[in-house]
């Protein structure tokens, strides 16, 4: 299914445990880091699912998908306390203080500035109310430095809520068959000497205990994961199929889209220019990053580009929609400035084209000397624009 909801937190029915829980948590980041440094990742992929959909065989895809070279946040984890451990055991959740604690200081990790994928949070409904006062948190920070050098380290947070869902048969299946895997694994380990010995759950070694553990899942995760469906970005996943089927439905949910990413003010300077379908990004992050960057610090500037590629490029290219390939060939004041130039390059590619600018000088004669027989000339720049695209797929008879 298609992403939905809103990208602002709704406050509304907050409950007391967890304003509790978060003020405590809060005032105790604020005192460790100091309130400006409070930089949380700007996107987080909030990844959920029953036992056995495969949150751990999917996460290396969902990091590719969206250019993340960072770690996951693996909740379990990070509470792998010896009293976390006894109440993971017996298929509980820990307590909700010390997840969201834990949580939080991960994602002021450096290593996570740019996106995280947390596995296995919120978990409850106070864990959810914890996420949505952090996110209004987020908002009021980028607000409060917004008009400050500091804007580029308090960026417009982007919220994704991913659920991995299979049925009970399945997710009991996958957990026993993974107990017997690693306790063939283990055996092996023990009798060589070689490779290491993996954990064991006990509920993957009884059908109860798996049962009970699914069961957890959808009277306390499943209902906490589906109160988010209409504040942040939803996605759901069918994973009872194969990885391969997985990963194909990971994909088209996590494609990028700029209304999501950028900043409002950039995603309204540019949404008037039409988009290329089946593109290919690369370095998402750091395109995103410069077109941020451009309308706060050049807005003029930013501005005049779009204004040139708007009236005078997108007119033509738009003749060109059939072959997919458009070159316009100008003499432009406005692009003998590098910053302008590079602007220029990076909105077609924010729209989905590929845009390569050649500077051609040439000597144009203006007058003969008709003494001595000299020319003096002036020397044009043209600046010769190609514009590529998936163009229209017309099939000859």
């Amino acid at each position: 299914m298609p992403a939905k909801g809103p990208v602002k937190p709704g406050l509304t029915n907050i409950s007391e445990d967890a304003q509790i829980i978060f003020n405590a948590v809060w005032l105790q980041l604020e005192e460790d880091y100091g309130h400006e440094h409070l930089r949380f990742a700007r996107e987080i992929i909030l990844l959920g699912g029953a036992p056995g959909s495969g949150k751990g065989t999917n996460t290396p895809f969902i990091l590719k998908a969206r250019s993340l070279t960072c770690p996951p946040i693996v909740v379990s984890d990070l509470l792998d306390t010896p009293e976390a451990r006894a109440i993971k055991e017996r298929g509980g959740l820990v307590g909700d203080q010390e997840v969201v604690n834990l949580v939080f200081r991960k994602l002021l990790e450096e290593v996570y500035r740019d996106g995280a994928v947390l596995d296995g949070f919120p978990r409850s409904k106070v864990q959810v109310d914890c996420l949505k006062l952090l996110v209004a948190k987020m908002q009021a920070l980028r607000r409060e430095f917004y008009d400050t050098p500091l804007h580029g380290h308090f960026r417009q947070p982007v919220i994704h809520i991913m659920v991995l869902f299979v049925d009970e048969k399945v997710s009991v299946d996958r957990q026993l068959s993974r107990g017997r895997e690693i306790q063939a694994h283990n055996r092996e380990v023990e009798a060589t000497g070689i490779g290491e010995i993996k954990e064991l759950r006990a509920t993957d070694l009884d059908v109860a205990a798996a049962q009970r553990r699914y069961k957890v899942f959808k009277e306390q995760t499943w209902e906490a994961l589906q109160s988010l469906k209409e504040t942040f970005f939803y996605h759901f996943i069918n994973a009872n199929g194969t990885i391969e089927v997985v990963e194909k439905n990971i994909l088209k949910e996590l494609d990028y889209q700029s209304s999501l990413e950028l900043d409002p003010n950039t995603y309204d300077r540019l949404r008037h220019l039409p988009l290329a379908r089946d593109i290919i990004l690369h370095a998402r992050q750091d395109l995103v990053r410069r077109l941020d960057d451009y309308e706060f610090d050049h807005p003029r500037l930013f501005q005049q580009v779009v204004e040139f590629i708007d009236q005078k490029i997108m007119p033509i290219v738009v003749r060109h929609a059939i072959s997919g390939i458009a070159m316009v060939n100008r003499e432009e004041p406005l692009l003998e400035n590098a910053l302008a130039l590079a602007m220029l390059i990076d909105i077609f590619s924010d729209r989905g084209y590929h845009a390569v600018v050649d500077l051609h000088r040439i000597e144009v004669p203006e007058k003969v000397d008709l003494t001595t027989g000299a020319i003096s000339c002036r020397e044009k720049k043209v600046y010769r624009i190609t514009i590529r695209f998936k163009g229209s797929e017309i099939r000859r008879g």
